[in-house]
């Protein structure tokens, strides 16, 4: 089995990207569909025993943000790499049009509320990031968010909106959120392949919609906002990881190693025992081996 290197994915801090330099399919980390397989559930393995850890150390929460353009494979990915985790501890929010309540308040705050508790893992199947991609692809959702007109200067929001959230990012970071953030970087034409199995094949029929082909005809002007995006915002506190998503099976194997490697990073264990705990628990021991005892020796008599 090969290893992967997670860091070479990473977007460094201060770096510019440039989409069009970042590979969207990379030779397989694998030999064959049997050991890609193979590979995947050894570290959904791993994973569920570190999310165990995670738990009962009750320090730190993990939170995995994923963004991408449609077709990327984002829902499954998660399925398939989070498919190990212990549901009590993990909790995915899939966030989509924003309802009139959420559009009253600032546009952190319906993302802020999904926040996970220590101790667990939060998914966000979308994000705040929505907020300077679509709505800066669509600037009229940006009108129509109710801001105060002064407030609206279209050249300077997003630098503003990008500087909310680094702030967000690294208050969240210093008080115990561990942040992995995935850019699953699909080719236009991957995408429009996927699109072509979603209309042929009927079982997928319900994945597509004419919204989806509307938003590819702007498939370039999402490419510069992306690349804006991660430049500004990818930190040693909160980095973003440009995965590449034509092989799904590659993806999955980078984005579950990723993960892997960052709750290792906490070096977190599980709780200490004190001498007193200790003796308390070897006195219910000896209660129950009684009880056992005192259980076989009625079983004897009758």
């Amino acid at each position: 089995m090969k290893k992967i290197d997670s860091e070479q994915f990473r977007v460094k801090p201060g770096k510019k990207v440039k989409l069009d330099k970042w590979r969207t399919l990379v030779k397989p980390v694998y030999d064959s569909k049997e050991e890609a397989a193979v590979m995947l559930a050894a570290h959904q393995q791993k994973l569920s025993a570190q999310q165990n850890l995670l738990y009962a150390s009750d320090s730190y929460s993990l939170l995995l943000i994923f963004q991408a353009m449609d077709a990327a494979g984002k829902d499954s990915t998660i399925a398939h790499v989070m498919s190990g985790v212990n549901p009590q501890g993990c909790q995915v929010y899939s966030f989509k049009h924003p309802s009139a309540e959420e559009i009253d308040h600032d546009f952190l705050w319906r993302t802020t509320r999904c926040l996970p508790e220590r101790g667990r893992i939060g998914i966000f199947n979308r994000s705040y990031y929505e907020e300077v991609l679509v709505v800066r692809v669509h600037p009229e959702i940006l009108h129509g968010q109710n801001l105060p007109p002064a407030l609206v200067n279209e050249k300077s929001i997003w630098k503003e909106r990008f500087k909310s959230m680094r702030q967000l990012e690294d208050h969240l970071s210093r008080n115990g959120t561990k942040i992995l953030k995935f850019f699953l970087h699909i080719s236009k034409d991957e995408q429009r392949k996927r699109f072509l199995e979603r209309i042929d094949r009927p079982e997928k029929n319900w994945k597509f919609g004419v919204e989806d082909i509307k938003e590819r005809g702007f498939w370039d002007t999402y490419m510069r906002a992306y690349e804006e995006c991660l430049s500004s915002t990818s930190s040693k506190a909160a980095p973003w990881y440009i995965v590449p998503a034509d092989d799904k099976q590659t993806m999955q194997l980078i984005v579950s190693k990723t993960i892997l490697d960052a709750i290792k990073s906490l070096k977190i264990s599980y709780p200490t025992v004190t001498p007193e705990r200790q003796q308390e628990l070897q006195s219910v021991r000896s209660q129950l081996v009684q009880e056992k005892s005192g259980i076989e020796i009625r079983n004897e008599r009758v």
